[in-house]
This record gives C-alpha cells, structure tokens and sequence, in this order.
C-alpha cells in the first residue's frame, strides 16, 4: 500500500470537496480547483474525510494511488491558504518593475524581458529585487516561478541571476594566473 496513498485527506471548515463520477470539484474561500482521477482510482468522502483507493497493484495503478492523493490534497490546501514561491534578483543593475499583472524584469541583456502573470497565478514586487509569485494551483505558482527563474538561472562564479529565496548557489574558484 502506498504509505501516502492510503493516508486520509481532512476537509477543513470552509472547504466543500464534490465528487462527480471521477471528477474532483473542491470550493474554498480563495477559489476553486478542479481535477479528474484517473479511472482505476477510487475516490471517496464520508463525514469529511476524502479516501482514495486503486484497483490493484500493479506498479501503474500504485504511482497514481499516490499522486491522485496528492493532487487532491494540494486542492484543498491551495483553496484554503494558497501557495507561494519567493525569487531574489542578484546582480548589479538587475531588477523588476511591476507593469500591470505582469512584470518588466532587466537583467543585464541588451533587452527587457516582459512576462505577463498566467492565468490564476499572481506577481508581486515588495521591492526590486524580490519576486513573490502567488496563486491556488500549486503546478501553476511553480511553473511560473521556474520559468521567472530560467530567464537568467544563478551563474557559479559570481552569482548572479534570479534564485529562490534559500537557494544555495555552489560558488566555483575563477582562472589563476599562469605560472
């Protein structure tokens, strides 16, 4: 049995979890989500608890018993606090400004890079060197965090670039001079 699979999801006061066949519809204060299982999973709810169970053993059927669990679990937590990942600009001249839902970021290319907020997700700059990226749907506020990020990924000598907030960039010794 898959040790997070078989693990109960509590509904939290103010969350309604809705199943519909194998489709999962979870409302909270801070929106909806929703998801469909795949067929040989099993979705229950008795007396808010969410139960998910598989057909059998086979090794498919047991990675999906524990990602559906999962997927289901971020839902219910997305719609009840949200999800947030912070990115730091590191670099001289680096920054950010905020242009509408999207931002303007300039990171020492002979251009600007525009990046608009995707849907369900929002950017925010307390100031210009701080990125927080914030929405309900856990894979969105990560995508859009890792695709902020590859704009300009720290770089190993300096370290310079755009990080998450806690990142450790392993720093490399530059050239010696030539004996």
């Amino acid at each position: 049995m898959s040790r997070i699979g078989k693990q109960p999801i509590e509904v939290p006061q103010g969350a309604d979890v809705t199943l519909n066949g194998q489709g999962v519809l979870v409302k909270g204060p801070k929106g909806e989500l929703s998801f469909d299982a795949h067929p040989d999973i099993t979705v229950t709810m008795d007396d808010g608890v969410v139960t998910v169970t598989r057909a059998s053993d086979e090794p498919q059927h047991r990675a999906l018993h524990g990602l559906t669990r999962m997927l289901i679990a971020n839902m219910v937590e997305g719609v009840m606090t949200g999800f947030s990942k912070t990115l730091e600009i590191q670099g001289v001249g680096y920054r950010a400004m905020q242009k509408g839902s999207g931002i303007e970021l300039h990171l020492g290319l002979s251009h600007t890079i525009q990046y608009p907020a995707p849907d369900g997700v929002s950017l925010e700059l307390p100031d210009q060197t701080t990125i927080v990226v914030t929405g309900i749907d856990k894979q969105k506020v990560g995508q859009a965090a890792a695709v902020i990020r590859s704009f300009r990924p720290p770089e190993p000598y300096k370290g310079k670039g755009i990080r998450y907030r806690g990142e450790h960039v392993r720093r490399k010794a530059g050239k010696t001079a030539g004996a």
